[in-house]
């Protein structure tokens, strides 16, 4: 971006009570941090980030992989799709080149709506903020089990009477089955009119299935919000009814590989997935 980053709010942060960090827990946004090599972690994400590592040392090109479907599924929708609204829930701390910059740079004029619970991204929500002077981007502080509220608040930024990109990477393996994830994915669908796409990525329970078993048995150890791996049949669930954009649901490293990419030599065990809704 260029200018001076203040110049460039567009949607300033309501005023909100000082950011409280529980440091002694870990946290998965703090712990997906650690894994792609940022600095906005404390000692006990650390801790139950190497646990898994320990168990799982693929762990951290498997995340980095997703990292990298977000970026590619966020390229295709802004210029093959020509889709100009994002709704990205579980943003998770700020990692260049967040979905703005790879939209905008695109697609000046997107509007670009971040969702999440953890108040470390909430502290970094005035650098997420940051937008060229034709687009848009808004930070809401709220949870995916609240899809009404989010809708409520993106409401605000977003036309829902046009094509929006729903974008759930990395997020809903934090929803258990008693939550009812699919009910969460089917709202936030039912609220964007035809032409609207889904993202999906999720841990995968069935590729490399004993070895991540363990790793998410040590992580729930851990933090306060256990994960849930699913395997690729309840992965395509969340898709269901829409048309997937080929390849369909892939480990997300082989789902629009950049051109080159050796995709074939290693499994990544996550799943990942683009569909439009008709």
């Amino acid at each position: 971006m260029s200018g001076n980053k203040d110049d460039w709010f567009s949607a300033p942060l309501p005023a909100v009570e000082p950011v409280q960090f529980d440091t002694s827990v870990a946290h998965p946004a703090r712990v997906y941090d650690y894994w792609l090599g940022g600095k906005d972690n404390f000692g006990a994400d650390r801790e139950a980030a190497e646990q898994v590592i320990a168990a799982r040392p693929s762990i951290i090109r498997d995340i980095r992989a997703n990292r990298a479907f977000l970026r590619r599924a966020a390229a295709y929708l802004a210029a093959e799709a020509g889709v100009r609204q994002f709704l990205d829930v579980g943003t998770g701390i700020p990692t260049s080149p967040n979905v703005h910059e790879v939209v905008q740079a695109v697609a000046p004029g997107a509007s670009i709506v971040y969702v999440d619970n953890d108040p470390i991204v909430l502290a970094h929500a005035r650098a997420l903020l940051t937008s060229g002077e034709e687009g848009t981007t808004a930070y809401i502080d709220a949870d995916l089990r609240d899809p009404g509220r989010i809708l409520q608040e993106a409401a605000a930024t977003l036309d829902f009477t046009q094509p929006v990109a729903v974008l759930l990477v990395g997020i809903l393996h934090l929803i258990s089955e008693e939550e009812d994830p699919y009910a969460i994915a089917a709202q936030l669908l039912a609220a964007v009119p035809p032409g609207s796409y889904l993202a999906v990525s999720h841990p995968a329970s069935d590729v490399n299935a004993e070895v991540v078993a363990e790793g998410a048995r040590r992580y729930n150890q851990s933090v306060a919000t256990p994960q849930t791996r699913r395997s690729f049949a309840e992965v395509s669930r969340f898709l269901a009814g829409l048309e997937l954009v080929e390849p369909g649901v892939v480990q997300c490293h082989r789902w629009l590989p950049e051109p080159g990419a050796s995709v074939q030599d290693y499994e990544v065990s996550c799943w990942g997935a683009v569909g439009r809704k008709a």
